[in-house]
């Protein structure tokens, strides 16, 4: 039986499960309109997703993940609340690591329910946990809505907390960011003649608007540059907290101990403590479970809350077994208007084979 068929075998049995557990089956189309994911990701999308044209429907992309055409499904007029669950292909261009795979299968799962976040949470850690049993891997976690809210409660202006958010999944820049705006690096040359007003913006313009696109980028670098720097204090507490990596219970204590200087992380970590106690009903062994602050700042983009994966560590080499987390701001994005709490994850059953023929080898 080749090895292609024996995952989609496996995917079906794991869509099963996910069926038993309360999910309706949907499909989504693969090529995904270009569009939606363009104003989602930006630019940056163009490198990771394989783009192709159509006379009728415009620019297209082969689905480079389930989540936002379920997403887009329920928003346009699903029940609630409600469980789904998926089977099928992704795509995934490779360019910086052409031994990874570009095209595999993904099973899904995913709730929308407005009543108890940090039960749904624990559900679907658990469901994913439990399809995983016996393998030899580790659980790591997170909550990028911890990180979200330290931004949010920094004594700075409203654009530089904006563009914080806006790059928190791209950490080099975002560091690059907090080293500008606590002043610790000085200001290009470039930058400062355009301060002093030594660039010409009487050239002839390029496309529409273009000059007054600058000027009014001049005058939000004038503001910038006219802002006091973050509080060293601040500044220390949110790089302590982006470094805190302890198992659940203590990591929860040191954040506690963080939050002295950054008091607007405090409903976070409450709902924290919450989802901490939903796990544990669940038989989740929370005393041992890894939490990282940082997890999921590099390949998470739409998530905004609990955040998880699954890992080899004797294989260090393969991308997580399973991925997961709560994107409840993707719902309002997609929403036209509305929005729901959601949370889900997703699961390769080819790499499960290739871990499970390893331990039987």
């Amino acid at each position: 039986m080749s090895s292609s068929f024996k995952s989609i075998e496996r995917a079906a049995l794991l869509r099963q499960r996910f069926e038993i557990a309360g999910g309706q089956v949907v499909e989504t189309p693969m090529l995904q309109p270009a569009g939606t994911l363009l104003d989602l990701y930006g630019e940056d999308i163009r490198a990771r997703a394989y783009v192709t044209s159509d006379a009728l429907r415009g620019e297209q992309m082969l689905r480079p993940d389930f989540t936002v055409p379920v997403v887009q499904q329920h928003m346009a007029g699903g029940a609630e609340p409600a469980r789904y669950t998926y089977a099928g292909e992704v795509f995934r261009r490779q360019e910086h690591d052409p031994d990874r795979a570009n095209e595999y299968v993904q099973v899904g799962y995913e709730v929308f329910d407005r009543a108890d976040a940090a039960e749904a949470d624990a559900e679907v850690f658990a469901l994913f946990q439990l399809q995983l049993r016996g393998l030899p891997l580790r659980a790591a976690t997170g909550d990028i809505g911890i990180l979200m809210a330290a931004v949010d409660g920094l004594s700075t202006t409203d654009m530089r907390k904006s563009a914080l958010r806006r790059h928190i999944w791209r950490p080099r820049r975002f560091r690059a960011l907090l080293d500008r705006f606590a002043g610790r690096v000085e200001m290009p040359e470039s930058r400062k003649a355009l301060l002093a007003g030594e660039v010409d913006t009487s050239a002839p313009a390029i496309g529409k608007r273009r000059i007054a696109e600058v000027e009014a980028r001049i005058a939000a670098l004038k503001a910038d540059a006219e802002a006091a720097p973050i509080a060293d204090n601040e500044l220390n507490a949110l790089e302590t907290l982006m470094a805190v990596r302890e198992t659940l219970p203590f990591a929860l204590e040191q954040m506690r101990d963080i939050a002295v200087d950054l008091p607007s992380i405090l409903p976070a970590l409450d709902r924290l403590q919450a989802r901490v106690a939903a796990l544990r009903a669940r038989g989740i062994d929370v005393d041992s479970l890894d939490f990282e602050a940082s997890y999921g700042r590099t390949s998470m983009e739409y998530y905004d809350g609990f955040v998880f994966g699954f890992y080899a560590e004797r294989r260090p080499d393969l991308p997580p077994v399973a991925t997961g987390g709560r994107y409840d701001a993707l719902t309002r994005q997609l929403g036209q208007g509305g929005e729901i709490p959601a949370v889900g994850g997703v699961i390769r059953p080819d790499l499960i084979l290739t871990l499970e023929a390893e331990e039987n080898a």
